[in-house]
């Protein structure tokens, strides 16, 4: 304990381990956070859905935030239901079981571009009689514009820039061009202020009602904006975050630590079981590991579970066994090893409790520094395709971003956001490593 606690109070020196520290612990709450408040089952409910469950979000949306870096406003999605409260619904009873629903939503629309479309998603309840909906505009001027009058069935959807009524109504192919500018005008840019749509209905019946949920699509949506499914990027750099660590540091602890074992069982046995350690080694050293890796993906599984355990294996009989080796070769020899020997203590103490110990201070700076070269393998095979399909990744939301062909349509935040984990990530561990190493090794401290 004594040890760790000098060690610690050695690493605050550093600021680049200070920095390392704060990266690594960023990412620690981040993949707590995703855990906590996305389970697993539910990320890859919505990671694997469709239209109808990213319905309310728009097709490749850039983040929201980037109207802080533009002079064109462009316009931000959302949507308000009239069931949550987030619509304003009054009910009125008339006569004979018949009653009048009005549903309304005010927003301030102070964007320079038009949105890509308005949508209701009704929903009536009835028995025999269907309730009747009128759907106006109001806009800033206080002119108001009938969109569509129409029976509302028990689930329906109203595209509004897309309705042929409304279209000869107004006299235009461009319904939302009409709707956000002023009459008769030949301006191309949206009139700003307060909106208000408005739902008059009446149902016929004593327990029929009527909810409305209104979706705007702009072309901006929520923190990391959406894919070419709609799907909220959030979801993925989120849940990426924990898939990362854990794949990156099973990785780097599985294999320094079986390959610190069998370097050190081969070393203090010596014979034929050293030698066929060395032979496996130089054959596995020359044989190549992305490949195989690719050959596993592609005819076998792309599980990430599979593929870590067939990288902890490729990985084990690496050219740190021969460095381990040759360590072990001189403690071997030592007079402590000596002294343990002739006490009688049994092979196996000998490994583990003097030899493998004398390896940690080395161990832990190779550990932490090798974590993001698991971090990337990873990310890099699911680039190429054969990542995980169930989970959300880093590397899933870059192939995804080249296969639509992002960087073509100028949609740059979707392969720079996963990038910039990925960096932050290689950063952080390298950082540390850095400082441990020059802990751990007297020859660098002084460096």
């Amino acid at each position: 304990m004594n040890t760790l606690t000098k060690s610690f109070r050695e690493l605050l020196r550093y600021p680049s381990a200070v920095l390392g520290l704060l990266t690594i612990s960023f990412l620690l709450v981040v993949s707590a956070y995703a855990l906590i408040t996305i389970p697993y089952s539910e990320a890859t409910r919505l990671w694997r859905g469709g239209e109808d469950v990213w319905y309310q979000n728009p097709k490749y949306a850039a983040p929201a935030w980037m109207n802080f870096f533009s002079s064109v406003k462009k316009p931000v999605s959302f949507a308000v239901n009239s069931k949550d409260g987030s619509m304003t619904k009054t009910v009125e009873a008339g006569a004979q079981n018949t009653s009048t629903i009005t549903i309304t939503h005010s927003f301030d629309y102070q964007y320079d571009e038009f949105p890509q479309e308005l949508i209701l998603y009704l929903n009536g309840t009835y028995q025999d009689k269907l309730p009747f909906a009128s759907v106006a505009l109001i806009t800033p001027s206080g002119d108001r514009i009938r969109i569509g009058d129409f029976a509302v069935d028990r689930e329906q959807t109203f595209r509004i820039s897309q309705d042929e009524k409304l279209m000869k109504r107004l006299k235009t192919d461009d319904i939302l061009l009409a709707l956000f500018t002023e009459p008769k005008s030949e301006s191309t840019t949206p009139v700003k202020g307060i909106y208000q749509l408005e739902i008059l209905a009446t149902t016929f019946e004593a327990n029929s009602d009527l909810d409305v949920e209104f979706v705007m699509h702009g072309t901006l949506y929520g923190a990391a904006g959406t894919d070419q499914y709609r799907r909220d990027l959030m979801l993925p750099l989120l849940w990426g975050t924990p898939i990362a660590l854990a794949f990156g540091l099973l990785a780097a602890v599985g294999t320094s630590l079986m390959t610190m074992i069998i370097a050190a069982v081969g070393s203090w046995y010596g014979g034929w079981l050293d030698e066929l350690i060395q032979r496996i080694t130089e054959i596995n050293l020359v044989l190549p590991f992305l490949a195989i890796l690719i050959m596993v993906g592609t005819f076998y599984s792309r599980s990430i579970w599979v593929i870590l355990g067939v990288t902890i294996l490729l990985s084990i009989f690496s050219g740190s066994i021969k460095s381990y080796r040759a360590v072990f070769m001189q403690s071997k020899v030592s007079p402590y090893i000596e002294a343990a020997r002739a006490y009688g203590t049994t092979d196996r103490r000998i490994i583990f409790s003097y030899l493998i110990p004398r390896m940690i201070p080395l161990l832990i700076p190779a550990l932490v520094s090798s974590v993001p070269s698991y971090v990337f393998l990873e990310a890099s095979l699911a680039v190429l395709g054969l990542g995980d399909p169930v989970l959300p990744t880093w590397g899933k939301v870059i192939e995804n971003a080249f296969t639509e062909g992002a960087l073509y349509r100028g949609l740059y935040y979707w392969v720079l956001e996963p990038a910039a984990l990925l960096m932050l990530t290689g950063l952080g561990f390298a950082m540390l490593g850095f400082a441990l190493d020059r802990i751990y090794n007297p020859r660098l401290r002084d460096v």
